[in-house]
């Protein structure tokens, strides 16, 4: 190919009425699908949330960023409706470009989502990652993970105030916990998303490498990035496995390695290729999602990360509940013989 001869489109699975199921990481899933079964329950957080504060956000960026479309950053415009056409949305979210030289993508308001990208990200990204990002940016819009997010941060701003009263302080850290634990399997979902939107497994995970990096690829390894990844994820003594929960207590999103090597075990699953191939959850189906067989789904993801963790604490943590499990089995059974011979 001749040098700066363009190259040909390369063409992708339209996943036509996929729904966000498809995409959801286990435990994400769970807490969306009881979401969505409450009736009035997004309305009630886009009340708490305020249509001014939305509009403010909204005019922000309008008078202080760039505006995607036709005419300004056309690339990127493009690349929204290939995104779109791929993961079939068809109502886009507008998309702004600020003055920012980190890596950084967001995805804010829930009337109406609106994606803002990097100019460091426009600038260190190609096309392929790109498109990994958007369609990144545009799961989490399609998921509805805007309710929870402002969820999270009205209970983070609360946390001063409640702190005076008695109690008040350990429920809000609990609560917030466990939703800074949702949000970062959130992420989980959405860098599937990503992958589903650019169909390039290369591309999804050169992405993590340049934010990790800080968008260079010019001296990484692929093999080395992951192993990294593994390294983090599975090994280490009890002390680096207290050390590990100490650090995710306040981070809203796993860090970059670990979400590379979350990415390729999905690939390896061999689920991403079975939705390529048409066979995933359908939109015109998600009213009768099952709470319960999504709470399900995400115990047991639960339970083969732990199954599958080199980390001395994941295996106490893991042997403990069996031993539990068999204790529980064992009283059970010498109760009910005691009961039937009574």
């Amino acid at each position: 190919m001749a040098s700066g001869e363009k190259k040909p489109a390369r063409s992708r699975v339209v996943l036509t009425d996929i729904s966000s199921r498809a995409w959801e990481h286990p435990a994400d899933k769970g807490a969306l699908v009881a979401l969505r079964k409450l009736k009035g329950f997004d309305v009630l957080l886009k009340t708490m949330s305020g249509v001014f504060r939305e509009r403010a956000g909204r005019l922000t960026l309008l008078g202080s960023a760039v505006r995607v479309d036709e005419r300004q950053f056309a690339r990127l415009h493009r690349l929204l409706a290939e995104v779109g056409k791929s993961l079939d949305v068809s109502e886009l979210p507008e998309l702004y470009v600020n003055a920012d030289p980190t890596l950084s993508a967001i995805t804010i308001g829930m009337d109406r989502p609106i994606i803002l990208l990097s100019s460091g990200l426009v600038h260190h990204l190609d096309d392929e990652e790109l498109r990994f990002v958007i369609g990144h940016e545009l799961g989490h819009a399609v998921s509805g993970h805007a309710v929870y997010r402002t969820l999270l941060m009205r209970l983070l701003g609360l946390g001063g105030l409640l702190s005076a009263v008695p109690g008040g302080a350990i429920g809000i850290r609990m609560v917030t916990v466990g939703l800074l634990e949702w949000s970062r399997k959130a992420e989980l979902s959405a860098d599937r998303a990503g992958l589903l939107a650019t169909q390039d497994p290369t591309a999804a995970l050169r992405t993590h490498m340049k934010i990790a990096s800080g968008g260079t690829l010019d001296e990484l390894d692929v093999t080395s990035f992951l192993q990294q990844g593994s390294e983090y994820d599975e090994g280490g003594d009890v002390r680096e496995s207290l050390i590990k929960l100490s650090l995710l207590q306040q981070q809203s999103h796993p860090f970059a390695v670990v979400r590379a090597t979350e990415l390729r075990r999905w690939i390896d699953s061999g689920v991403y290729t079975t939705i390529l191939g048409g066979d995933y959850p359908r939109r015109a189906d998600d009213d009768t999602a099952s709470v319960s067989a999504a709470a399900q789904e995400a115990a047991a993801s639960y339970t083969v990360a732990f199954e599958r963790t080199q980390d001395t604490l994941g295996r106490l943590v893991h042997d403990l509940a069996g031993w539990m499990g068999t204790a529980s089995t064992w009283i059970n059974d010498r109760f009910r013989r005691g009961t039937e011979s009574a």
